[in-house]
């Protein structure tokens, strides 16, 4: 069975994806902590571009679960990174997939025993959705406009309709919005809060 493959992403109103630095004056609400881990709990994969991996890397790779609850899973899980530069990655657990190919994205989906999960990585997650690999999308919207930056969709990807799968909204102004590809499978952990996630 393939698995399904989930984008994680802190995104403005105005669809800005760049290095959410401009996210620190609103905090992390622990809901917002309970919301990731149902989001990776099915997944058996992390799916990453150079540049974000080599910040997940700095960030996570010499964290503990006393640190941060989520450092298992980054640490302990395969990183497969899209690149075509990286040679010799330092982080445990890591295989390189050459350049983006589709193609190579899915044999990953289908060898994969689970789901695969991405965050960041803007490059690749637009290529994604322009061929049509991703099955959700989990964007935490914060209430700002950033005017100018990169932007989740452009116009390189073809219109298309998503479902609402759940939504939530935090106290720090962050609203939790799950979606699914219309034709994507079911995910592993999608019902893990309820329909009001």
């Amino acid at each position: 069975m393939v698995g399904a493959l989930h984008v994680h992403e802190f995104i403005s109103l105005d669809g800005v994806i760049d290095t959410p630095t401009w996210t620190a004056p609103y905090g992390f609400d622990p809901r917002m902590g309970e919301a990731v881990a149902a989001v990776t709990a099915p997944c058996r994969g992390i799916l990453l571009g150079r540049l974000t991996y080599e910040m997940f890397e700095q960030g996570w790779s010499n964290r503990t679960v006393e640190d941060d609850p989520g450092a298992p899973f980054f640490n302990d899980t395969t990183k497969y990174v899209v690149s075509k530069t990286l040679a010799e990655p330092t982080w445990r657990n890591t295989e390189v997939l050459g350049g983006y190919d589709p193609e190579a994205v899915r044999s990953l989906k289908a060898r994969v025993d689970g789901d695969l999960y991405v965050s960041g990585s803007g490059t690749l997650v637009r290529a994604l959705l322009a061929d049509g690999l991703v099955d959700a999308l989990h964007l935490f919207t914060y209430p700002t406009a950033r005017g100018s930056g990169p932007r989740l969709f452009t116009e390189e990807i073809a219109p298309g309709t998503l479902t609402l799968v759940a939504s939530e909204a935090y106290d720090n102004g962050v609203v939790y919005l799950h979606y699914r590809r219309v034709d994507a499978p079911a995910a592993g952990g999608s019902g893990a809060h309820g329909s009001q996630r």
